[in-house]
């Protein structure tokens, strides 16, 4: 039997979401021969990827670097043909804006918080600093289920710890509030760690020895790719296609209801029947999407807040520029700056950089959770913002040859105390309707590699839903119709 005879034969699997979730649950699902279709809303595949340009120069507009110590990522680049674009960062070397001076990203911590008060003076007050060395004498402090990073740090470190340390780091991966995040969803190794040891400093220095005690893994701890990591969800779209899986383009799914026969899906002019369906969406949409057929886990969703947050990027001529060493720097809340970040983007990828030699591209991001006065701003407004505080931190006074805002509403998921078990009621929730999987940065990880082992996680639960669909309950795959907007 030829492939396509097989795939014939497959049961047909909708994925409902284009970004890089979706995609990886195609690519997944594909390889077990389902027939797939994927509707995207929107008119490109990708998501938070995206890639753009700036002055005649690539550049990532969104997610710009991939964890490459964990492998899901990287093994799906390999898989779709950028094994020889993985390229790691020129430097890693950033420094933390606070106390009004750039200061070295201190090393020996998880997530910003020491297991030593060594390498942190200029960071912390000297108040600050005993503080952590009084840390091991307290009493133990029970995690219990769930806790908020910031306030058992806070309550063992003191608050300087989580304002000059924490707070940079987790709003950089969750434009989240340090106060508010869960340990256990946003920082699971310190929370597991935290549970066996009665002192934190302890549970960190215990987390570095067994980083150092593991296997060597070969590469860096992160990566990217050349032209950008939105040429990621491209790759992969490209290798569904060329498998014999559909994209439609512009094609929100409106409606999903079961069946004898297993899934209907109304998605624009067409409707769809499948063996089987994966929600590849953000919490708002998928709780609508799911509201008639699993109202208890649609309930749930809903209740998932997002922070939206805004990247600005800036080409400079590189003759008008002198920036300090290093990839970049964080910026603490509590300081009151504008950004929250700013990435030396051609100093950190060597692509961007070769690409135009006479060309500095630089961005910042802004916005965290709860934010709203910052990002009401139009594009000028951010663009200044920007630029002020580049200046005072950098004395980069140039004028920009180009500028460009992207903004990223309700761009992150936020994990609150207690975010692990609201997952797992929704889990549980879906458990009973068979042919029924959700992935994507709602559940467990903001980050790339989470995102794809999120969708294989999602094909593995389907699992017999895949396969020996009975003859009589196969249903052919719509051919395109109007609207499917590619």
């Amino acid at each position: 039997m030829s492939a396509e005879e097989a795939r014939a034969q497959a049961g047909h699997v909708v994925v409902v979401g284009g970004g890089i979730a979706g995609l990886a649950a195609a690519h997944r699902l594909l390889d077990r021969g389902a027939r797939v279709t994927v509707l995207e809303a929107a008119d490109r595949v990708g998501g938070k990827l995206l890639p753009g340009e700036i002055a005649g120069v690539r550049v990532d507009l969104g997610a710009e670097s991939i964890l490459a110590r964990r492998p899901e990522a990287v093994a799906l680049a390999r898989e779709t043909g950028l094994a020889d674009r993985l390229t790691p960062p020129a430097t890693a070397s950033a420094s933390i804006w606070t106390r009004d001076a750039l200061r070295p990203m201190p090393k020996g911590h998880v997530m910003g918080v020491p297991g030593t008060a060594a390498a942190l003076s200029g960071l912390l007050t000297e108040e600050g600093l005993a503080r952590i060395e009084r840390e091991a004498e307290l009493p133990p402090t029970e995690v219990g289920e769930d806790v908020a990073v910031g306030e058992y740090v806070a309550g063992r470190l003191g608050r300087e710890v989580v304002d000059r340390l924490v707070e940079p780091l987790l709003g950089g991966v969750y434009a989240g509030d340090a106060y508010r995040l869960s340990m256990r969803s946003a920082v699971p190794q310190l929370f597991e760690a935290a549970r066996t040891h009665s002192s934190l400093t302890e549970a960190v220095r215990a987390i570095q020895a067994r980083t150092a005690a593991a296997p060597r893994q070969g590469g860096p701890v992160f990566t990217g790719i050349e032209g950008g990591v939105g040429r990621l969800p491209l790759a992969v779209a490209e290798s569904v296609r060329a498998r014999g899986g559909e994209i439609a383009l512009g094609t929100p799914a409106t409606a999903l209801r079961r069946t004898p026969e297993g899934w209907r899906i109304t998605a624009g002019e067409r409707e769809l029947t499948a063996d089987a369906v994966v929600v590849a969406l953000p919490a708002g949409p998928a709780a609508a999407l799911l509201r008639a057929e699993a109202p208890a886990a649609a309930a749930e969703l809903s209740g998932v807040e997002y922070a939206s947050m805004a990247l600005i990027t800036l080409a400079y001529r590189r003759r008008d520029t002198a920036l300090p060493e290093g990839s970049g720097f964080l910026v603490p809340p509590a300081d009151g700056r504008a950004i929250k970040a700013a990435t030396f983007a051609s100093r950190k990828w060597g692509w961007i950089a070769e690409e135009d030699p006479e060309l500095l591209v630089l961005r910042t991001s802004v916005g965290r959770y709860g934010e709203s006065e910052i990002l009401g701003r139009d594009d000028a407004g951010l663009v200044a913002l920007s630029r002020r505080d580049l200046r005072t931190a950098t004395g980069l006074s140039a004028e920009p040859v180009a500028t460009r805002v992207t903004r990223w509403d309700d761009g992150l998921p936020q994990y609150p105390v207690g975010h692990h078990a609201r997952v797992a009621r929704i889990r549980a929730h879906l458990a009973a309707l068979p042919g029924l999987a959700v992935c994507g940065a709602a559940y467990d990880g903001v980050g790339i590699p989470a995102c794809v082992a999120s969708a294989h996680a999602a094909v593995e639960k389907l699992g017999a839903d895949l396969t020996g669909v009975p003859e009589n309950k196969r249903h052919p795959v719509p051919s395109a119709q109007a609207g499917a907007g590619e």
